[in-house]
């Protein structure tokens, strides 16, 4: 048995429970303070818990992309003879999870913003305010269309700011 590669398993699947647990309920916090301060998951409001998952799936397809990097560098500074000092390490996963969280609100941005061009005349956090279905789960539906177009790009944009050593050139 490798208990390197055990451990550094055990890493990934503790940080991707932790960091998931933590983001997705800094989220909704912060979903309910800005927007929804009377709405509740427990409430009449199937409209809110439409929207709110769809926020919640994508973070999820967001936070997948990022995680991996994470372990990434993780396991070039306990494998590496020129290890990555544990600072850097945490340096570049802070870096991971900004640029993850700019790119959520970023994407969530641009979902309200194709919506009020697609519907004029509706603002969609009264209508769901207001228990509608259908522009919850058009919301949600858009939310989660997007992110699953720009997760490739997500995952590209974090795997190259990864720190691998140096490989010298033999041609």
């Amino acid at each position: 048995m490798n208990t390197q590669l055990l451990t550094l398993a055990l890493i990934e699947l503790i940080l991707a429970i932790f960091v998931s647990v933590g983001i997705i309920f800094v989220s909704y916090k912060l979903l309910k303070w800005l927007f929804f301060k009377n709405e509740d998951l427990q409430g009449e409001n199937m409209a809110f818990t439409i929207f709110t998952s769809g926020i919640i799936i994508s973070i999820g397809i967001i936070l997948s992309e990022i995680v991996p990097s994470i372990t990434n560098i993780i396991r070039i500074a306990t494998t590496q003879n020129e290890g990555i000092a544990t600072g850097t390490v945490i340096k570049y996963s802070c870096l991971y999870l900004f640029i993850g969280f700019v790119v959520a609100v970023f994407i969530n941005a641009s979902v309200f913003f194709l919506f009020s061009l697609l519907t004029r005349g509706v603002n969609e956090f009264k209508a769901i305010k207001n228990h509608n279905l259908s522009v919850a789960i058009l919301v949600a539906a858009i939310l989660v269309s997007i992110t699953l177009i720009a997760k490739d790009s997500i995952e590209l944009l974090i795997s190259s700011l990864v720190p691998y050593p140096e490989v010298t050139n033999f041609l």
